[in-house]
C-alpha cells in the first residue's frame, strides 16, 4: 500500500529582465532563476510525481522547471495573463530518496517576466517506509 506525501515550497520571486519588468510588489526580484528550494523525500522509492506551480503572468513557452539540477523535458508552464495553477508530471526515477532541490528558470532571450508564488511537489510511496514521516518537516 502506498501513501501520498509532499513538500511546500514558498518561493514568492519576481523573475523577468529587470526590476520594473513586473508590478509585483510581495514578490522580490531574483533574475533569471529562482532561489534553488530544497526538500526531503522520506522514501526510498517515490512513484507517481508531480509538481504543482502557482505562477503569475507568464508569456511564454520556454521557461523550465529543474529537479536536482535537470530541466524536466517538453514545455513546462504554458502562458496565461493573471494567476494560474499548473501541473506537470516527473516521472518515477526523477525524485530522489532524501534531499532533492527544485527551481524555476526564466527563458533569459525572452523579454518576459513572471511570478512564482507556491509549488507544491507530490509523490507516493510505500507506507512501512514513510509512517509518521512529513516532508519539511
Amino acid at each position: 500500500m502506498h501513501r501520498a506525501n509532499y513538500a511546500l515550497l514558498r518561493f514568492l520571486e519576481h523573475l523577468g529582465p529587470n526590476e520594473t519588468s513586473l508590478d509585483v510588489e510581495w514578490a522580490a526580484f531574483v533574475g533569471d532563476e529562482t532561489t534553488e528550494a530544497e526538500f526531503t523525500v522520506p522514501a526510498s522509492d517515490p512513484v507517481d510525481a508531480y509538481v504543482e506551480l502557482q505562477v503569475y503572468d507568464i508569456g511564454e513557452f520556454d521557461h523550465e522547471i529543474v529537479l536536482n539540477g535537470e530541466p524536466l523535458s517538453g514545455f513546462d508552464v504554458p502562458p496565461a495573463d493573471g494567476w494560474q495553477y499548473w501541473m506537470d508530471a516527473l516521472g518515477d526515477r526523477t525524485l530522489r530518496s532524501g534531499t532533492n532541490t527544485l527551481q524555476i528558470r526564466r527563458d533569459a532571450a525572452g523579454e518576459d517576466a513572471f511570478a512564482v508564488g507556491n509549488v507544491v511537489v507530490n509523490w507516493r510511496a510505500l507506507v512501512d517506509e514513510s509512517e509518521g514521516a512529513r516532508s519539511g518537516e
